[in-house]
């Protein structure tokens, strides 16, 4: 995945930037990048890797080298960013948070057509790059970003530092978010409304599919228009939004909670108690707790001060290591009880699988499942939010194997909530997970707590709709 934050100002802007980029960082784990412009200094850009340390720890040594009212910063989880372009469209630093499915086709073309592309150390090629020659190829930056549009199979947002202001470019069909904040002599724009709060910025705008925008210190400016349709990636909601962010004016923690209640007034389970696998878990936790009247614990507690973010090594050992450490159960509070656990999804369920053997060897008499989203049966065509690298290592897809002997038989009647392939997979995964119960929640019912018409979200991991949208 990953996070962007911009800001221009009347006043030098690096202490915004600095820690407007910061709260970022539960979007990505392996690269941070920052670049600020000075008509006098011109731009200052610097990139560091993230993967053995924090976002932090590395860029404040040499914040006063960031001169300059605007700028823009990034977490990422693919490419090393902002990049640095001089074109005929002038000088301008580029970030993206994109899924380039095509990289190796538009990289060809580009080549084909005389430009030059640099490369990754592994020899890969570099995405940003090829979007920042995407966008020069156009007569101005709005022919530019759309002919990114047009070109890009997957998804692509971005934001430009140019000499006038900070351009925001959201993906056309708007899966990933854009938001835009004001306080008094400043604006700014972000994947996450939560790097506002503190920062003392309003939100005044939820940048829309495809619209392209661009602010100064004391205004903003329509580039393009947004378009109608929009496909926003549900997973914002149910996993990788922070919980004070909101999305289409829609907050994640209201949803989660909202998601969790439902699920808890319609629930015939008898438990002692409800506990949120920290930290997007809780949210839905305290709705089922609310919704099925029983008390709130802390079961499992999470070790902030060295594990304080949720995505994981590339690697599945060390993934199920770092998933260990960071998560502590309390044997005192669930000894002999019947305890209910809501949490944000299950992907391969190793670790579940683990975690639900501990709770057992600490006493738990009955241990129970919830999850906030239906089964997730697709992968990610369109955004990067899983490590999975094929819809094999989805624990439905091995069990849909197992049952069918090809994972892509029948896969349709096993994402109809209810439906007899439906609660064979789900039963086979609870006996797997050593769980004494297991139920998602319904497709209708996250869809509900979002809020927005079922046509605007995207929900193809779930029930593999959007294809259209591929192209």
């Amino acid at each position: 995945m990953g996070g962007f934050f911009g800001t221009v100002s009347a006043q030098p802007c690096v202490a915004d930037l600095f820690y407007g980029t910061d709260y970022q960082s539960h979007l990505g784990t392996k690269r941070g990048g920052m670049a600020t412009f000075s008509p006098e200094a011109g731009f200052y850009r610097s990139i560091h890797n993230l993967e053995s340390t924090y976002f932090r720890t590395r860029f404040e040594p040499e914040l006063g080298k960031f001169l300059g009212n605007s700028g823009i910063g990034i977490i990422s989880d693919t490419d090393a960013q902002p990049l640095l372009m001089n074109s005929h469209l002038g000088r301008f630093a580029l970030v993206t948070v994109a899924k380039v499915n095509n990289l190796e086709e538009l990289a060809q073309q580009l080549l084909d057509e005389g430009m030059h592309l640099s490369e990754f150390s592994s020899g890969r090629i570099n995405p940003t790059e090829v979007i920042a020659l995407l966008i020069i190829k156009g007569k101005t930056f709005r022919d530019g970003i759309e002919n990114v549009f047009q070109t890009v199979k997957g998804s692509c947002s971005m934001l430009l530092l140019t000499e006038d202001g900070v351009i925001a470019a959201r993906d056309r069909w708007g899966r990933t978010p854009i938001v835009v904040g004001r306080k008094e002599g400043a604006m700014a724009v972000t994947s996450e409304s939560s790097a506002f709060p503190n920062l003392d910025y309003e939100t005044v705008h939820f940048v829309g599919p495809g619209e392209i925008v661009r602010i100064h210190a004391d205004h903003m400016e329509q580039l393009r228009p947004a378009n109608e349709e929009m496909q926003i990636c549900s997973f914002l909601w149910v996993y990788y939004g922070f919980p004070t962010s909101c999305y289409e004016g829609r907050n994640a923690e209201v949803v989660r909670n909202q998601c969790g209640r439902e699920m808890g007034e319609e629930d015939d389970v008898e438990v002692d108690c409800a506990c949120g696998i920290p930290d997007s878990g809780i949210g839905m936790a305290t709705g089922y707790a609310e919704g099925h009247k029983v008390p709130y614990t802390r079961a499992i507690a999470k070790y902030t001060p060295t594990w304080p973010r949720s995505f994981m090594p590339a690697h599945q050992s060390m993934r199920d290591l770092v998933a260990k450490m960071k998560l502590i159960p309390n044997k005192d509070v669930l000894q002999g009880k019947r305890v209910l656990f809501c949490d944000d999804s299950i992907v391969r369920g190793t670790q579940l699988r683990d975690n639900t053997k501990i709770l057992h060897e600490l006493g738990a008499k009955e241990v129970h499942m919830r999850i906030a989203c239906p089964p997730l049966i697709y992968g990610c065509p369109f955004i990067n939010f899983s490590a999975s690298k094929n819809e094999l290592e989805l624990i439905t897809r091995r069990i849909i194997k197992q049952f069918e002997g090809d994972m892509n038989k029948n896969v349709e009647k096993y994402t109809q909530t209810d439906s007899p392939e439906y609660k064979k997979m789900v039963e086979e995964i609870a006996r797997e997970l050593n769980l004494d119960s297991l139920k998602f929640s319904k497709l209708e019912t996250l869809v509900k707590a979002i809020g927005l018409p079922k046509c605007k979200v995207c929900t193809h991991c779930f029930d593999g709709s959007s294809f259209h949208t591929l192209e």
